[in-house]
C-alpha cells in the first residue's frame, strides 16, 4: 500500500487529466474541421490515457483511486473568467500544460519515488511535451485572426491566473508533499 499522501497526489493528478480529457472531447466535437481538431482529439485521446495510466500505476501499488470532488482545472474559469473563444481556450491550455509538465517534473524529482509512479510520470511527459508544442503552433496559426500581441496579452492573464490557482492548491499539495519527503528521508535513514 502506497501513503495516504501519495494516494492522494496520484489521485489528484488522474482527477485532473479525467476534467482534461473531458474538456478536450467536448471541444473537440464543437471546433470545425481542421487542424486545430485534429491536434484536440489526438490532445483529449492523451488525456483519457493519462488518467488510465494513473489508474493503472494506483492499483499497482496496491491501492485504488480516491474519488476527488475537483481538479486543478475547475478553478480556472474562477480565476481567469470564461473563455470566449479557441483562442482564448489555447492560451490557457498553454499555460496549464506547462504547469503540468513543471508539477510532473518536480514529483519525479522526489527521493524514493516508486518505479510504477517514474514510469508514469516519464510517460505523461513525452505526451506533455507535445501538447505544449500543438497547442504554441495553433496559436502562433492565429495570430493573422487574434493578432500577437492580444494572444501574448492573453497568455499573460492566464499565466497570472494560473499563479492564483497554483499558489491555492499549493498548501495542501505541498503539505501531502513535505509529508511524503519526509517518510521517505526517514525509510532511508534506516
Amino acid at each position: 500500500m502506497i501513503h495516504e499522501n501519495e494516494l492522494w497526489i496520484l489521485s489528484f493528478y488522474r482527477r485532473s487529466e479525467i476534467s482534461g480529457a473531458l474538456f478536450f472531447g467536448r471541444l473537440a466535437q464543437t471546433v470545425r474541421a481542421g487542424p486545430i481538431q485534429r491536434d484536440l482529439t489526438k490532445h483529449f485521446s492523451d488525456e483519457s490515457l493519462h488518467a488510465w495510466y494513473w489508474t493503472d500505476c494506483i492499483e499497482k501499488l496496491g491501492s485504488k483511486p480516491i474519488a476527488l470532488d475537483h481538479s486543478y482545472q475547475d478553478q480556472y474559469i474562477e480565476a481567469a473568467g470564461l473563455p470566449g473563444n479557441i483562442m482564448e481556450i489555447l492560451a490557457i491550455t498553454q499555460v496549464f500544460e506547462k504547469r503540468v509538465i513543471g508539477q510532473y517534473a518536480l514529483h519525479r524529482a522526489l527521493p524514493g519515488l516508486p518505479p510504477e509512479v517514474e514510469a508514469t510520470l516519464q510517460r505523461i511527459m513525452q505526451d506533455e511535451k507535445w501538447h505544449i508544442q500543438w497547442v504554441g503552433d495553433a496559436l502562433v496559426s492565429l495570430e493573422s485572426e487574434y493578432g500577437k500581441e492580444h494572444i501574448a496579452k492573453t497568455i499573460e492573464r492566464c499565466a497570472a491566473a494560473d499563479r492564483k490557482v497554483y499558489e491555492k492548491t499549493l498548501d495542501e499539495h505541498s503539505g501531502r508533499l513535505e509529508a511524503l519527503i519526509a517518510q521517505r528521508r526517514n525509510r532511508e535513514k534506516r
